[in-house]
């Protein structure tokens, strides 16, 4: 891998993993418009690992009082507020993991097709739309409950077909529950956690048993490229949304979802 193929495939990771605009989306359109080879396995670990390491790092004071709390409440010691958001993020983890192992073959086939994640990025972004234009709602995740916890769970595994997106279908399902744009979008944010640490264990998984030569300096680039340009992500988005809201987004996505139907519509892959 050549240094411009490493930056651009980091911070297309690093940012498409949080904006409610598609990762996949992004990840397929790449290799569009360049004659680079498949990076591997490997390298998208790294990446994930950049952005796991970026979220992890922005949210360290909450997952630290999530954490302690959530164990006391496992001992019996009583359930706050972090506990509580504790059990919510495992709660709204569990269906897409089960979608995830149901459903594998069929997203690794057919539902990869351009044009599939072209109907994602417009279907879901004019429903990102609708949830943002409508009245919004003042509660922040602290204030969810469980049925709310298990609706967003419930949106994040239709996360699985590709053009969805994962923060976007999540952002979306909170502000329909009353949510405020902040809430909606920190809640999808530590939702990511446990997802980026199943995906990559998954592709650890498939790395088992293969050998080959390691490139350490594109992995390292990789990871650090991935972390910092997720880590700002994460912060200006925030600033963003509660200026501006959803709406720039979704312009985005109807613009790159026509995009994709132009280029494939006549492809039928």
């Amino acid at each position: 891998m050549d240094w411009l193929q490493i930056v651009v495939l980091s911070i297309v990771q690093g940012l498409t993993e949080f904006l409610p605009i598609s990762s996949s989306a992004h990840l397929i359109l790449v290799p569009v418009f360049t004659d680079w080879y498949d990076q591997g396995l490997v390298f998208d670990v790294a990446l994930h690992i950049g952005s796991l390491s970026a979220v992890v790092l922005y949210f360290r004071n909450e997952l630290v009082g999530m954490t302690v709390s959530w164990c006391r409440s496992v001992a019996g010691k009583g359930c706050d507020e972090d506990a509580r958001l504790a059990w919510w993020v495992i709660l709204a983890t569990i269906p897409v993991g089960l979608a995830g192992l149901a459903f594998q073959d069929a997203i690794e086939g057919i539902m990869r097709s351009p044009l599939v994640i072209a109907g994602g990025l417009i279907g879901f972004g004019l429903l990102l739309a609708y949830a943002d234009w409508r009245r919004r709602g003042t509660r922040n995740e602290y204030q969810l409950s469980w049925q709310d916890a298990l609706w967003i769970g419930l949106a994040q595994a239709l996360a699985l077909i590709p053009g969805t997106s994962r923060s976007g279908i999540t952002m979306t399902a909170g502000l329909l529950l009353g949510l405020n744009r902040e809430g909606a979008a920190r809640f999808s944010f530590l939702l990511s956690i446990p997802v980026i640490v199943l995906a990559g264990g998954l592709e650890i998984v498939g790395l088992a048993g293969s050998a080959g030569p390691v490139d350490w300096g594109a992995l390292i680039m990789g990871a650090l490229l991935s972390g910092l340009s997720a880590y700002l992500c994460i912060h200006f988005f925030l600033v963003f949304i509660k200026r501006i809201g959803m709406q720039p987004f979704v312009v985005y996505r109807l613009v790159l979802g026509v995009a994709l139907i132009w280029l494939f519509g006549g492809s039928p892959s």
